[in-house]
């Protein structure tokens, strides 16, 4: 799939020198041969990229800069919501730019996508892990069956498979793991992946909000109806396909627009993906660190996520101070949205909310 070109369009590749000892790294590099490369040792520390008048250019480093580099930590961090365990990543950044991400601040401003070329290392560590945990005990509402590895935590890989094969790569590797299958939350319908035969192996969380919000903090994505109408095509290509209620944001008049949304969704539903569809469900969580970056370049978005008037303070399990909905009211406000969800969807299974 050719991306946009407004997605992005790499002018800049920063790489590690070691990227070039990698097949992965030299096919990436020679679908570019016209970016200018600037080496770096580390593709954690690039100071190009932290230099703080570069938020008010946030897109542009996103659609004109790629990061190449090789991955070094290969743990398996366990999870036990969205999935058992984050799996090491074969990239981080993303050429999206959703204004509630919290990505952004990691590596400096924007973000861009950092491939890694090693890709070969993450699937072996896979298998490996998977192997040693041996068959699941019992079910839960992570899978009934399987080990479940989230793989996109700090990215999304449908873009990614735009750049690379390592997405390819990875469905492939979770076919020949019969206790273990990856996931990874999208926004973006790349069609390719349709082609992929991942037999069941690989899980795909379409993320879903009322488009009258995803047009103002869902910034450069696929558009609802878009994502929505992929859902089929993908259960009909191998995929499990479950959806992501995210993020909820709570605002004058949420009611209507997230019963159309479901409306939506059921009418558009195959058989086949009504049989398997399952949710989750995750409410707004911001930052003042985010807050600040956002006044930067996309301001607009701050008028639905800084509702100070409704939210509190709240350290999070990995000790960040984040802003979520107040205690009281977010109870209120979850069990509102369960019951509109169970009236529209009632064969959806919630696999986990907060």
């Amino acid at each position: 799939m050719a991306l946009p070109r407004t997605l992005i369009d790499p002018k800049l590749i920063y790489l590690e020198p070691a990227v070039r000892d990698y097949s992965r790294g030299r096919e990436v590099l020679a679908r570019f041969p016209d970016a200018e490369l600037v080496e770096v040792a580390s593709h954690w520390k690039i100071p190009q990229l932290a230099d703080p008048a570069l938020a008010g250019d946030w897109l542009r480093v996103k659609r004109e800069i790629l990061v190449l580099g090789v991955k070094k930590g290969m743990a398996m961090r366990p999870n036990g919501r969205s999935a058992d365990f984050i799996a090491p990543s074969s990239s981080n950044g993303c050429a999206m730019a959703c204004a509630y991400c919290y990505v952004g601040r990691r590596k400096g401003y924007a973000n861009p996508i950092s491939v890694f070329v090693n890709i070969d290392d993450v699937t072996r560590a896979l298998a490996r892990h998977a192997a040693k945990l041996g068959p699941k005990p019992k079910p839960d509402t992570i899978d009934p069956r399987d080990w479940v590895y989230d793989l996109g935590e700090n990215g999304d890989l449908s873009v990614d498979a735009s750049l690379s094969d390592n997405v390819r790569d990875l469905v492939t590797a979770f076919r020949g793991m019969p206790n273990a299958k990856g996931s990874f939350a999208t926004k973006y319908v790349n069609r390719d992946l349709l082609d992929y035969d991942p037999q069941g192996r690989t899980r795909i969380r379409f993320s879903l909000m009322p488009e009258t919000i995803a047009r103002v903090v869902d910034v450069r994505t696929s558009p609802m109806s878009e994502r929505i109408a992929a859902i089929n095509d993908f259960v009909a290509a191998g995929y499990e396909v479950h959806v992501n209620f995210s993020p909820v944001i709570v605002h004058e008049g949420w009611e209507a627009e997230w019963k159309a949304l479901f409306a939506e969704l059921e009418a558009a539903l195959s058989p086949a993906a009504r049989a398997q569809l399952k949710c989750e469900i995750i409410f707004l969580t911001h930052n003042d660190g985010l807050h600040d970056l956002n006044l930067r370049w996309h301001p607009r978005a701050e008028d639905w996520l800084w509702r100070p008037d409704i939210q509190e303070a709240k350290w999070s399990q990995s000790g960040m101070r984040n802003l979520r909905y107040k205690a009281a009211w977010k109870r209120q406000w979850l069990d509102r949205f369960l019951g509109w969800l169970d009236a529209a969807l009632p064969f959806c299974e919630v696999r986990y909310a907060f």
